[in-house]
């Protein structure tokens, strides 16, 4: 009558390590998380980039206005048209981080604001050497799209004209396109903003 204990010790070698072995949780293990994937970065406003710094320009009387100029001494004006960046006759709110233009360099400004259009303009003589200006210069013109992000503060668009061989520039922001023609730079000042250039 042995049989029955030699079975019950044989079944337990065997059922004994099972349960050693065997999870006391039996809950599953969830998968772990994948990580986040980073949200794209936004592109810059034109409003807030810093690209935008220093391409506003402001036309509020004859003494308080900007020009685009090349951005260093002595630049040519057309191959500085994508990097200009404005100088104002002083420091003006409505040109955030503008430059002051070199002392001398105005020589003569005439304000025009024409209310039934909706446009104002300066135009006048300036002393292209107080900015190392070359005599040789036929110069360039200036728009939104050149410099990239620039605009003229209350104003739906402007163009401007700097040119050094002939000492003269001028500038219009306009609230109608039409106003401020942009594809006749090749005709200077005089044609493309009429006025004053005394």
């Amino acid at each position: 009558m042995l049989f029955p204990t030699v079975a019950l010790t044989v079944l337990s070698f065997v059922l004994l390590p099972l349960m050693v072995f065997a999870d006391p949780d039996p809950t599953p293990i969830p998968a772990p998380t994948p990580a986040p994937t980073p949200a794209p970065t936004p592109a810059p406003s034109n409003n807030t980039s810093s690209a935008n710094y220093g391409r506003t320009v402001a036309v509020l009387n004859q003494q308080d206005f900007c020009l685009f100029l090349p951005r260093y001494y002595g630049g040519e004006i057309a191959p500085s048209e994508s990097t200009a960046v404005a100088f104002c006759t002083k420091k003006l709110a409505a040109a955030p981080n503008s430059r002051i233009l070199p002392k001398y360099f105005i020589k003569s400004a005439h304000y025009v604001r024409n209310t039934h259009r909706g446009y104002v303009q300066v135009t006048g003589r300036m002393d292209r050497t107080k900015y190392g200006l070359s005599r040789h210069d036929e110069g360039g013109q200036y728009d939104p799209q050149a410099p990239r992000w620039s605009k003229c503060t209350g104003y739906n668009y402007f163009v401007s004209l700097v040119e050094p061989n002939d000492n003269i520039y001028c500038i219009r922001c306009c609230r109608n396109k039409y106003d401020c023609p942009v594809n006749k730079s090749e005709l200077g000042c005089r044609r493309v903003i009429g006025g004053n250039y005394s």
